[in-house]
């Protein structure tokens, strides 16, 4: 595709200078795993996150499933979250031997609905894990209340939303744990996988680092058992500087999906709604269109990427078929029938947008 989804390519070229220091100045020192790099980047991540602890792991995934192993969640205990997400998100739920309790979303900003999330709740719930899909901000001031009042973990998947905010404050900081995925095409994106948990628990983030690191706090001395999920110094080298230019990627990428959004009524498309509670970070610029395979036959033909994302629901995944058998989430399913993302990226210019709302006319 002329147009891809993401250009990895060019912010490379435009940030190849530090990168290729940071690189260079990690081989030279040839420390690998739980370096100076790596800890100096979770102290810049807390400091930007506003948090007290950020804990570098191997990914997204394990940045969740680690968070919900430190909180202690098992066997017996419901986690509510979104149908409407990646796998990652119930997987991590499903490792720690918890059950997913799927809760449909707001058909505007394809979040959890937390009308619907006071509904679910039971006496097995332990935990919400709302998902701040696409980089829009989950509804979070009311899913916090109902953590407050029933004695409930808020767990934040910020795999998709690095430097968005809701209510003034970063996503990651409002709920007890925040869990973050640096896997490369990210607003913050490594050179590999990456990922990482934040919280201002003491507790929590010990449990976290003790897990990453084979349960140890004291090289040899195992106190629980833990796995091997460590931010290598490489990425975190990547990081440190992409981070440094973290506010002004995210402001092109608003600029670049309100250009799209100024222009997709000449289309007939439904652009991405932004609820006006948090800042949106546009990982994903996401439209509604009853005439997807059309308008997606038009972009490929014209050489311009497009993804759907996501196509299917996990309630209707067929791992979960068992369990979610008797499940009906009307928005989830009709919002994935109908969803389609266009290429975004902060480096996109106004002439690729144009060429894609231009082929987009033509469908």
């Amino acid at each position: 595709m002329q147009i891809p989804m993401v250009d990895l390519q060019i912010q490379y070229q435009q940030l190849k200078g530090e990168i290729d220091q940071a690189i260079a100045g990690v081989l030279d020192t040839s420390y690998y795993i739980l370096g100076p790099h790596g800890q100096a980047f979770e102290a810049e991540v807390a400091a930007y996150l506003g948090v007290k602890h950020a804990v570098g792991v191997s990914s997204g995934t394990d940045a969740l499933h680690l968070a919900l192993r430190a909180a202690g969640l098992g066997p017996g205990d419901e986690v509510i979250t979104s149908p409407f997400t990646f796998i990652a998100t119930a997987e991590a739920i499903a490792y720690v031997g918890a059950t997913p309790v799927f809760v449909d979303i707001d058909p505007q900003t394809f979040n959890l609905d937390p009308e619907l999330v006071r509904k679910a709740i039971t006496p097995k719930t332990r935990a919400i894990l709302p998902v701040h899909l696409f980089g829009q901000p989950a509804d979070l001031a009311p899913l916090k209340q109902m953590c407050d009042e029933h004695d409930l973990l808020l767990i934040e998947d910020c795999a998709q939303s690095f430097g968005a905010t809701y209510a003034g404050k970063q996503t990651g900081s409002w709920g007890a744990l925040g869990c973050f995925s640096f896997f490369p095409s990210k607003n913050l994106g490594c050179y590999g996988d990456g990922g990482m948990v934040v919280t201002s628990d003491d507790r929590l983030a010990e449990q976290v680092r003790m897990l990453r690191n084979h349960g140890s706090k004291v090289r040899y001395h195992h106190d629980i058992i833990g796995y091997n999920s460590r931010l290598d110094e490489l990425q975190a080298a990547i990081l440190r500087v992409k981070l440094r230019h973290i506010d002004r990627f995210n402001l092109q990428r608003r600029v670049n999906a309100h250009y799209y959004s100024g222009r997709l009524a000449e289309v007939g498309v439904m652009p991405p709604f932004e609820d006006g509670k948090g800042m949106h970070v546009y990982h994903q610029y996401t439209v509604l269109t009853d005439r997807r395979e059309a308008l997606q036959t038009a972009l490929t033909q014209a050489e311009c990427a497009s993804a759907i994302y996501y196509p299917i629901p996990l309630h209707r995944q067929n791992v979960f078929a068992r369990v979610c058998a008797e499940v009906s989430l009307p928005v989830s399913e009709q919002v994935a029938a109908r969803v389609l993302s266009l290429p975004i990226y902060p480096e996109l210019s106004e002439t690729q947008m144009n060429r894609v709302i231009t082929a987009m006319g033509k469908a």
